[in-house]
């Protein structure tokens, strides 16, 4: 298990010694903040957009620069002429009126399915409040990226996930030109240009390094791709299809933290003015951040936080791995430092990433489940890729992003008067429900989830109605059969083996087949910690074998059910005919060693779970038979789902397949070739 170490004195510090004024580069931070200032030339603004908003794409893209060696884009030279250009730009929309703006350019941002957000992005200009136009950039890049994506697959079948991919994509260029793609790029399609997209979402920019002619100029550039699309789409008679947004769901999984109130909220601003986990000059971004918040501008203060979020823990990084210049946004040549590289155990040297240590298992859980897992609301990147409708985002995942990094701004500080502050009755408990995390969207902790809904639904089987006894011995040749005890009698002598490896709080002295397939039972062992962090490839390997057999479980308890209430339905209103009253009766039979058989392979899946990091131990040949063992299981549970099915009702079918089941596990446990023997085997040794 990952344990939290103490924080070192450095880290306390680590904002004090040297104050951060930027986490741009040298050569990144001229590019953004001078390069495109250094030619003093005005553009006439009707050379660029006549009166009614056309935008005149070949005085933009003749800006463009290409290097004579290769014709590839000169992105320096690029960003140099096409500065004075966008100064243009922006100076004509700060002469327009809201209502002027939108007669000129709404129309165009229809193909963007985000028209609104859009225009908000001409009143954030408006404003020329430095952190609102930095919030805007950041929603109106993913907004864009979102709507190339969806051009793309008008042509295109796999759209690309990087934004970097989806502009350098000939799909894109079919119907926009290579010229107009090339323009897009100098601005936030490559490292190599002004990149503004990235070192926006990953933070690195503060708020007054962004200048707004750019954000002015993207908001333009975006009309002039609705003006080429409609151009488009009328000579090859297509219609663009938006995808649709993806919905956060199970909100109820996600509510770790309690809400955030008021009085947190304030403490809070006090708190990032302090803590050594906030950059000076990013101090706005987090105003803002709970200035959103307060607002029920859920969306917002979730765009404002995650690159702050990055921003704290890359200067956490950088200091504990001891490689300061990993601060500063990385050159073309390099990679960032972003959070896929700071979660992970180890860094490209092989070194051991220091920070998981500091922050400790519980934090990296949470970061873990919020940001990376496949199963979990990967908040980032839904955000950043523009696959969220920003109007209905949900309040209880912004107070977990926000509740999660109060604490930390709470655990990376050592000023005195922050004590008092921790203790506050409005920041206690959420330290508290920080330091006790465990995740919820790992495989394992899906896997517990998914065994446990499994045993509700068999456990509902004894509440299904059926046909009283004295109905059924009323008709001639009808009679119930006890040919399930040979398997009753296997499980009852599995159940014996598996009761010696159970953890010791939960030992079993009698009546195994209650007592040891209990609900109780399973979720009693369920609540036991397994450690998820960096798990190796074998173990998730068998994770997935796991689920798969819970699944099929859970599909034969589903079939069961609906059979059961169906058949009885029948039975009732005498529409059964003579075999299907058979057959009936063969099911309800069935159910009598389905049951516990069921309930032993769940109780056979958690126990192996609590043991499954000692399949390290096994050598290759080993961990081979295991995996098909574990495979012969989900043959049997899928045969059985193809058995139990309304189609076939092949009962008998059923028992025999189940016997040979029961007899395999009885024999690879007689081997002492389960995870749960050889923990057993580990300890005494």
């Amino acid at each position: 298990m990952l344990q939290a170490v103490l924080i070192p004195t450095e880290i306390h510090e680590m904002s004090l010694a040297d104050p951060v004024t930027t986490c741009l580069s040298p050569a990144v931070h001229y590019m953004v903040c001078k390069l495109g200032f250094e030619i003093e030339i005005s553009h006439s603004v009707n050379s660029i957009v006549s009166e009614n908003g056309d935008v005149c794409w070949r005085t933009i893209t003749e800006l463009v620069h290409y290097r004579e060696s290769d014709q590839n884009v000169d992105y320096i030279k690029s960003v140099q002429l096409l500065g004075p250009l966008c100064e243009s730009v922006h100076l004509h929309l700060q002469s327009l009126t809201m209502e002027q703006f939108e007669v000129q350019y709404s129309l165009w941002f229809q193909w963007t399915n985000c028209t609104e957000l859009l225009l908000e992005v001409f009143a954030a200009l408006d404003s020329m409040e430095a952190t609102a136009i930095a919030l805007s950039l950041m929603k109106l890049t993913s907004c864009l990226e979102r709507a190339l994506g969806d051009v793309f697959l008008l042509v295109g079948k796999d759209c690309p996930f990087l934004l970097r991919d989806l502009l350098a994509s000939q799909e894109l260029a079919a119907v926009f030109g290579q010229s107009v793609m090339n323009v897009l790029r100098v601005f936030i399609g490559s490292p190599y240009g002004l990149n503004l997209r990235n070192i926006l979402w990953h933070g690195f920019a503060s708020p007054q390094e962004i200048p707004a002619k750019y954000c002015s100029m993207l908001l333009i550039l975006t009309a002039g791709l609705g003006q080429l699309l409609k151009i488009y789409l009328l000579q090859t008679e297509t219609v663009l299809v938006h995808r649709p947004y993806i919905a956060f769901t199970n909100l109820k999984e996600l509510d770790i933290f309690p809400d955030i109130n008021h009085e947190a909220l304030s403490l809070t601003e006090e708190l990032a003015k302090i803590s050594s986990f906030v950059l000076k000059p990013m101090l706005p971004f987090w105003v803002a951040a709970l200035t959103a918040f307060r607002k029920h501008r859920y969306a917002d203060c979730v765009i404002l936080l995650l690159p702050q979020l990055e921003t704290g823990l890359r200067l956490l990084f950088t200091t504990v791995n001891k490689c300061p210049n990993r601060l500063l946004t990385a050159e073309s040549s390099s990679l960032y430092t972003t959070f896929d590289e700071m979660l992970t155990k180890q860094l490209n040297d092989k070194e051991i990433n220091q920070l998981p240590l500091i922050l400790g298992e519980p934090s990296m859980e949470f970061l873990w489940d919020f940001l990376n897992h496949q199963e979990g609301p990967r908040v980032r990147d839904h955000l950043s890729h523009g696959e969220i409708n920003l109007n209905e985002f949900p309040r209880e995942i912004a107070n977990q992003i926000l509740a999660f990094s109060i604490t930390l701004l709470c655990r990376f500080s050592e000023v005195e008067e922050l004590t008092a502050r921790k203790e506050h009755t409005a920041i206690k408990p959420l330290i508290s429900c920080a330091s006790c995390y465990c995740s919820r969207f790992h495989p394992i902790a899906r896997l517990k989830k998914q065994v446990l809904e499994c045993m509700k639904s068999i456990n509902s089987w004894p509440e299904l109605p059926i046909v009283p006894e004295e109905q059924i011995q009323e008709i001639p040749g009808l009679e119930r059969s006890a040919e399930s005890s040979p398997c009753i009698s296997l499980t009852t002598e599995i159940l014996s083996q598996l009761q010696h490896h159970l953890p010791q709080n939960c030992y079993i002295l009698d009546d195994l087949m209650n007592n040891l397939l209990s609900e109780k039972l399973l979720v009693q062992l369920c609540s036991m910690h397994i450690c998820t962090l960096y798990c190796p490839r074998s173990v998730l390997e068998i994770l997935v074998v796991f689920r798969k057999i819970s699944t099929q479980c859970h599909q034969v308890s589903d079939q069961i059910i609906a059979s059961t209430e169906m058949r009885y339905k029948k039975w009732i209103n005498k529409i059964l005919r003579s075999r299907q009253r058979h057959n009936y009766l063969r099911m309800l039979n069935s159910i009598k060693f389905l049951s516990p058989v069921l309930r032993l392979i769940l109780m056979l899946i958690i126990l192996e779970l609590i043991n499954i990091h000692t399949v390290c131990e096994k050598n290759s040949c080993d961990y081979q038979q295991y995996i098909k063992f574990l495979k012969s299981i989900l043959q049997y549970t899928e045969n059985l789902v193809t058995y139990t099915s309304p189609e076939k009702n092949k009962w008998d079918e059923s028992m025999e397949l189940t016997h040979k089941a029961l007899i395999k596990i009885r024999t690879f446990s007689e081997r002492k070739l389960t995870l749960m023997q050889l923990a057993t085997q580990v300890k005494l040794s």
